[in-house]
């Protein structure tokens, strides 16, 4: 067989390659790929927020931010605006083209911690200390209330419902804004950090302050809790299957089968590249393929359930702080400690 005959049969794993580059004033918080693809936004720590032109990286606008420090960012499910967070209590609605303000709400707290559009684009709840907050599209507050045990450390909508759950110390509150039944809470003695409902709807998954992972069922609030992680867990990444769950919380990408009666006493996969605490993680769309990055600036591309070995690696400068993929699942946006944003091609 001639040696071009095997470089046809031979299978090819994708690679990383850097599509291009540019910096933020220091650490960028937040990035963010636009709907359809054709734009990221990114928002430095200290306030100015960017929308790049995915193709290019070129600056197509620069919406101001927040003077005390942007937190959060999150595009409407039609593209058309860019909603942000900061620490001056404010949430501000930029045109997703031009960066110009649309609207400004007042999140009822200093420091917005979440803001997050349901899956139809009707509503916008935001997060702020205490007090969590969902929007109508027209900007009036369409429903509001004050979290007794603790200040919100994140919210997130349930897939193809108007179903919000929030998290904070004390466990899990679910609600239908606007509803006439009175919000679920899921008990748990403890500090929930990130919270993340798998695709399907069924399971949420939490990260939490004394190194553990919770995996709750949705319909009954049964949870299950996973231990031995280095760390705090804040990196959460469901699988477009709603079947794997892979979890930071150490140097080790932990990578759980959720299947059958769940995760809990089954032997994860266990992903080893980083040299340091893993920052951050991002399961393709649609696909099976899962990236890593970590403190130490390194990017893993993995496919778990087919090999434990890294796929490709890629290094960038400082420790990487950000990661989303682009809604074709063809390149991922990045962001780093040192400011640095970047499309990486996955070819």
């Amino acid at each position: 067989m001639s040696g071009v005959a095997r470089a046809v049969r031979e299978k090819v794993e994708p690679g990383l390659r850097t599509a291009w580059e540019v910096t933020l004033p220091d650490h960028a918080e937040v990035v963010k790929v636009s709907p359809d693809g054709t734009r990221v936004a990114a928002a430095a720590v200290s306030g100015p927020i960017e929308i790049l032109d995915a193709q290019s990286g070129a600056s197509l606008a620069r919406p101001a931010g927040h003077r005390m420090g942007t937190t959060t960012l999150a595009w409407s499910p039609d593209g058309r605006l860019l909603v942000s967070g900061g620490q001056d209590g404010r949430v501000r609605a930029w045109d997703g083209v031009t960066g110009e303000p649309v609207r400004e709400l007042d999140a009822g707290h200093p420091w917005v911690t979440a803001v997050a559009w349901s899956g139809d684009g009707r509503m916008l709840a935001t997060a702020a200390g205490r007090e969590l907050r969902v929007w109508g599209t027209d900007g009036d507050m369409r429903a509001g209330w004050t979290n007794a045990a603790s200040s919100i450390s994140d919210i997130g909508w349930k897939p193809g419902s108007t179903i919000l759950a929030s998290s904070g110390y004390g466990g899990l509150t679910l609600a239908r804004p606007g509803g006439d039944k009175p919000p679920r809470v899921f008990e748990w003695k403890g500090s929930v950090l990130a919270l993340l409902w798998s695709p399907d709807g069924r399971f949420i998954a939490t990260g939490d302050q004394d190194s553990t992972v919770h995996f709750w069922y949705a319909q009954s609030g049964r949870d299950l809790q996973m231990w031995g992680y280095e760390t705090k867990v804040r990196d959460l990444a469901w699988d477009a299957t709603s079947r794997y769950l892979a979890t930071g919380g150490g140097s080790e990408v932990v990578v759980w089968d959720c299947s059958g009666k769940g995760p809990k006493g089954s032997t994860p996969k266990m992903l080893q590249t980083h040299q340091s605490f893993v920052s951050a993680l991002a399961y393709q769309h649609a696909g099976r393929l899962l990236v890593s990055g970590g403190f130490d600036g390194l990017l893993g591309l993995w496919a778990p359930n087919r090999t434990r070995k890294a796929l490709a690696t890629l290094e960038v400068d400082g420790a990487v702080s950000r990661l989303a993929w682009a809604p074709d699942d063809h390149w991922i946006a990045v962001g780093s400690s040192l400011g640095s944003v970047a499309r990486l091609d996955v070819a």
